[in-house]
């Protein structure tokens, strides 16, 4: 199997990089908070595992839980000071 040169492989990155960002376009606030929790948890779950030597895809996939949940519960937040 022929491998993959690293400039090809920063190109189809890039590809799905800004096809990720497309499909946002189209969602509701709660649908972007919750989102941007989950990703932000991602991130911060991984470093946190990363920092304390734990199981690097369970913090991330426990973050990612923890962030979307975040999101959720302040997009129903915001909605509510809107009454």
């Amino acid at each position: 199997m022929k491998a993959i040169s690293k400039r090809s492989l920063q190109a189809v990155l890039l590809c799905l990089c800004m096809a990720s960002l497309s499909a946002c376009s189209n969602m509701t606030t709660q649908q972007q908070r919750v989102l941007s929790g989950a990703g932000i948890g991602s991130g911060v779950g991984a470093v946190g595992t990363v920092m304390t030597g734990g199981c690097v895809s369970c913090g991330a996939a426990i973050g990612a839980a923890a962030g979307a949940g975040a999101g959720y519960v302040y997009d129903q937040s915001e909605k509510n000071k809107g009454r």
